[in-house]
Parts: structure tokens; sequence; C-alpha cells
């Protein structure tokens, strides 16, 4: 009985340090890059925007290559903690890449783009932007550089390092990296290094194009955050715009952009704490968001990643788009109906103009 109770005991103590020594590591692991981080960029142009000359800019999370329709993710309340496998990754981006290819833009905003995670088998997924997108200069802004996740148990999802790919069919003079507000309690070691991308690219009348490249939290206990993480992206934006400059913002705001999405799609999401209605009230004076929206055929942005993608029963919603200044003159805008064949997102478009007469 005693020895027993001895291997019982030291069972105990040796699980305690276990988990123990994974917390330690978790807390130790963590750090936050610099803000004001000067970015490498990859240039292939030297040519500057034009004035009243129509560009279009696509849109598209996607979702490190996992979230094909049949795929649900665990943070979300579904099975999976990894892409299914290296293959569907390659296949996922390469459907995802193709489509955007098809749209011939002048500019792209990409999220989630992987470069050394465990979720999709250490595919350097910005290597292969950079390859299906050869005549764009490009910059990667690191968003996620989480300790490994010894979760869910039986496949952990383990190591993720992730970012924002923004690509430029002309001259980007100048890119950093700016660190948002994130949580300070223990949230802080699961959600992401939230950060923009503030790339510039020179316009023909000296002044500059600045495009913003983003992905707001969406896992926070603290519904702060997303107001101090806007209030500062606003703050900038305002500042650039006073200096007489373009603004193009883009990305995934995770908020609600039509302000009640479950109204034009029929499901409700009241049971989803991240699916919060844009404060469209802290939006700056100057400043427009566009969420793209066909009122006679309704496409959302991003499902719930709770299940596969049923479209009968999937709460959807749009939560990519755009902000501008009122000297981009926005000429049309939509979601790509893509059925969610590649990511949990459709990627979003915009064609717009930059003013000469202001």
């Amino acid at each position: 009985m005693k020895t027993f109770l001895k291997i019982f005991i030291g069972l105990i103590l040796l699980l305690a340090l276990i988990i123990g020594g994974y917390v330690a590591y978790v807390f130790i692991d963590f750090y936050r890059l610099d803000d004001m981080l000067e970015l490498e960029v990859q240039n292939v142009s030297d040519e500057a925007a034009c004035l009243d000359t129509e560009y279009l800019i696509v849109c598209y999370n996607v979702g490190f290559g996992a979230y094909s329709n049949d795929y649900s993710f665990f943070m979300d309340g579904g099975k999976y903690s990894r892409a299914f496998s290296r293959e569907a990754v390659y296949e996922n981006l390469d459907g995802a890449f193709s489509v955007v290819k098809k749209e011939n833009p002048d500019f792209i905003y990409l999220q989630e783009i992987d470069v050394g995670s465990t979720r999709s088998y250490h595919v350097d997924q910005y290597v292969l932007a950079m390859e299906a997108f050869p005549d764009y200069g490009s910059v990667f802004a690191q968003n996620y550089d989480s300790p490994y996740l010894f979760y869910p148990f039986i496949r952990p999802h383990g190591k993720s390092v992730a970012g924002l790919v923004t690509l430029s069919s002309f001259k980007i003079e100048e890119a950093v990296r700016r660190s948002l507000p994130i949580e300070d309690s223990f949230m802080k070691l699961v959600d992401l290094d939230r950060c923009y991308s503030l790339i510039r690219v020179p316009t023909e009348n000296g002044k500059s194009l600045c495009l913003y490249n983003l992905h707001l939290s969406a896992y926070s206990s603290d519904g702060s955050i997303a107001t101090r993480q806007l209030e500062m992206l606003f703050e900038d934006m305002s500042s650039e715009y006073a200096a007489g400059n373009y603004i193009l913002c883009g990305g995934d705001f995770n908020k609600d952009l039509l302000g009640d999405s479950s109204k034009i799609f029929g499901v409700s999401g009241e049971e989803y704490s991240w699916a919060q209605s844009f404060p469209f009230e802290l939006l700056p004076k100057n400043f427009s968001l566009i969420a793209p929206l066909d009122e006679r055929n309704p496409i959302p942005s991003a499902r719930n990643a709770n299940a596969a993608y049923d479209p009968e029963t999937a709460f959807v919603l749009t939560i990519d788009g755009y902000i501008v200044s009122d000297n981009v003159e926005v000429i049309s805008s939509a979601v790509i109906d893509e059925g969610f064949a590649y990511s949990d997102h459709n990627p979003v478009k915009m064609y717009f103009s930059l003013k000469s007469d202001m």
C-alpha cells in the first residue's frame, strides 16, 4: 500500500512539474515585436500610382490554407486543429491565389499567411504568394508567433508563425509594422500579436497612397481591445490624411461591417461573442467604411467555422472590407462568391481611383 501511495504521489508531482514547466515555457516564450518596425520590401516596379485612374484591390483572408468548405476549427467549436494534410494546404492556397489572379488586381491584401506553422505543416506560404504573383512587389508583416500549443491533446495545434502580406504592382517606398493594443490577461498568449502594416506607394502628385493591411482581434475576453485597436488605427490614418496622402485600409476587421448580417443572410449569430457590430461612431471625419453588399444577391465574406459549411444553416456575415479617405473615389465593391471553397472567407474586391481635385 505504501509503495502504491509513493508511486501515486510521484506521478502527481511529475504531472505538476510537467504542467508547471509548460506554463513557464509559454510565459517565457511570449514576446511582442517592436512598434514602428521597418519591414523588408521586395520591389519589382519603379512606377508611381496615377491620379484619376481606375484601380482594383482584392482582399482575402486565406485561413492558412486549411479551410476548405468541409473544414471546421477547434477554436470555433469545430473538430480540427490542423489542416487536413500538407497537400490540402497547397490545394487551398493554389485555389485561393487562382481566384485572385483571375481578377488581375493592382493591389492585394492577404491575411493568415503561415511561414512556419505546425497547423499548416510548415509550408512557407509567403514564398508561395511571391511565386504566384511574381509581377508584384511584396511585404510580409508578422502578426503571430505563438508558443507550442499542446491542445487538443490528441492532435495539438502546435506552434504558429504567420502574418499579413501586401502585394503592389507599383513601387513600394516604405513599409512599417505598427503594433496594436492587445489584452493584458493570459488571453494574450493565445491571441495573435495584433498589428497592421503601412505601405507607402508614391503617387504622381508627390503624395503617398497609404496601404493599411490588418487583421483585428476575434478571440478576446476584453471587448475594449477592439475599440482601442481601431482608435489607434484611425489616429494614424487621420494623421496621414492631414498630410495630404490617400488612405486605403482593408482586411479582416472581425466585426460585422453590415451592422447585423443576420437580418440579411437569415441565420442568427447572437451566441457568437466575436460577431459584434462595427463601431460606426468611431469612424473619423473624412473616412468611409466600404462593406461590399449586393442587396439583390447578398454574398457574405466569412462563415463561422464551427462546422463544415452548409449554406442553409451556417452563420455567415461580412467582416472583410475597406476604409478609405474622401480623396479616394470608390467606383464599386463586391464580395467574390467562391462558396468558401478555399477559406472560411470569400475575397472582397473594390474598384477605386485617386482624386486629383481635392
